[in-house]
C-alpha cells in the first residue's frame, strides 16, 4: 500500500482507505481521489470481517456519515485511542425507527474519541478556510466534485439520489 504525504507542515504518513457503496465510486476514490484502496461495503456479508481484512492492524482515524451498522463494525475495528469524527447519519435519516449503534463500550475499552462535526460551527473561519483551501483546488492538490442537476422539476429526483447513492460529491 502507497503512503501519501499530505499538504501539512507535519511529517505523517497516512493510508487512506475508502468504503463506498458501488464499483463506480470505488473508481472514483482511487483514481480521482489519490485513495489507496476502497472496497464496496453494499457487497460485504459481513461488515466486521471485510475491515478485518482491509484493516488488519486497525482503523486509527474514521470519518462517519453512515452510523448504524457501518459505525458497529468500525467500533469493533478501531486501534487504541483511535479517533472518529460524525458528521452524518445518511442510514438513519428516513427510518420510522432509527438503528442502535451497540458496540459503543469500545469507545471506553479503546479509549476511543467520537466527535461530532458540525460545519455550521466554523461558518466564521470559512473566509480562512478559503484562503488555505483554494490554492490546493487550483494547484490540483484538492479535487472537487459535483454533482449537478438542473431544473426544478428534477430536483426530488435529486433528493432521492442523495439517499440512494447514486449521488457523487456535493
Amino acid at each position: 500500500m502507497k503512503l501519501h504525504q499530505y499538504g501539512c507542515s507535519c511529517p505523517w504518513l497516512i493510508p487512506v482507505q475508502g468504503m463506498p457503496g458501488s464499483k463506480e465510486k470505488i473508481e472514483l476514490l482511487k483514481n480521482k481521489f489519490g485513495f489507496d484502496d476502497a472496497f464496496n461495503y453494499k457487497e460485504e456479508h459481513d461488515l466486521n470481517a471485510a475491515l478485518k481484512r482491509h484493516f488488519p492492524e486497525g482503523i486509527d482515524i474514521y470519518f462517519d456519515n453512515v452510523v448504524g451498522k457501518m459505525l458497529d463494525a468500525v467500533l469493533l475495528n478501531m486501534r487504541v485511542r483511535g479517533r472518529i469524527a460524525a458528521c452524518g447519519m445518511i442510514s438513519q435519516y428516513n427510518l420510522n425507527q432509527p438503528e442502535g449503534v451497540h458496540n459503543l463500550m469500545h469507545t471506553i475499552y479503546k479509549e476511543i474519541r467520537l466527535e461530532g462535526l458540525a460545519v455550521f460551527s466554523y461558518f466564521s473561519q470559512y473566509s480562512k478556510f478559503l484562503d488555505v483551501v483554494l490554492p490546493f483546488i487550483r494547484e490540483g492538490k484538492i479535487v472537487d466534485v459535483e454533482d449537478l442537476t438542473e431544473g426544478l422539476e428534477n430536483a426530488p429526483a435529486a433528493l432521492i439520489g442523495i439517499f440512494s447513492g447514486r449521488n457523487v460529491g456535493k
